[in-house]
């Protein structure tokens, strides 16, 4: 990856009603060679670089014909899935209201009301055989805390996931801390055949996050 031009690393200069923190963050954003490749490649985050790297890994996009990305906004992933397997059938749900891309079915709702699993597979035409999430509950600074909500989050969308997934198919989630708690990890390994961690380069190295990649799904009773 390319650094480009520009003379080195750029400072932020603390302003007035700027924290230390907001400055940093600034600070981090500008010299981000994702953050700049993103915006040179048209994608709306950085963070659609973890999925291609993932994709690399796993190979999770070859031969998905019905997608569904929970937690699409601001919809890097769903651009990647747009991108790389253009005649998939994809559907992107969140709480959030996300601007429109083009090929891809978005839904504002939460994706555990009880009517979105018939509107994302009436969306889809079809039960979906990849579902991915890079979601994460909204943290509050209290470690223990986020990481319950966060997992609290990664277990619905781990239950959605074994409701309206197509034998065969695959759940990516992100998670935290060094990956998925151990019960959930075997829950996932009776429902998937595989199910790996991963933490992709794009995923900086300061933070907390991982991904969970179950494959295989086994559907029927296994799940």
């Amino acid at each position: 990856m390319s650094r480009g031009g520009g003379g080195g690393r750029k400072r932020v200069r603390t302003a007035r009603g700027r924290s230390a923190q907001s400055t940093r963050w600034l600070e981090r954003q500008l010299n981000d060679p994702y953050v700049k490749r993103a915006k040179a490649e048209g994608y709306r985050s950085r963070a659609a670089y973890k999925l291609i790297e993932l994709d690399e890994k796993f190979k999770l996009l070859k031969g998905a014909k019905r997608v569904v990305d929970l937690g699409i906004a601001p919809g890097g992933w769903t651009q990647v899935v747009r991108k790389q397997i253009p005649q998939a059938a994809i559907v992107g749900i969140d709480l959030l209201p996300v601007d429109p891309i083009d090929g891809a079915t978005i839904l504002q709702m939460d994706f555990m009301a009880d009517a979105a699993p018939d509107a994302l597979t009436d969306a889809l035409g079809g039960r979906p055989d990849l579902i991915l999430s890079d979601m994460a509950a909204n943290t509050v600074g209290h470690q223990q805390t986020d990481a319950l909500r966060t997992m609290a989050l990664i277990e619905a969308a781990f239950a959605f996931a074994c409701d309206v997934l197509e034998p065969g198919g695959a759940f990516v989630a992100k998670v935290f801390a060094g990956g998925a708690d151990a019960q959930l990890v075997a829950e996932m390994k009776r429902a998937f055949t595989t199910v790996k961690h991963a933490k992709p380069p794009a995923s900086r190295k300061g933070s907390v996050e991982w991904y969970v990649v179950a494959q295989g799904f086994k559907g029927g009773e296994e799940a």
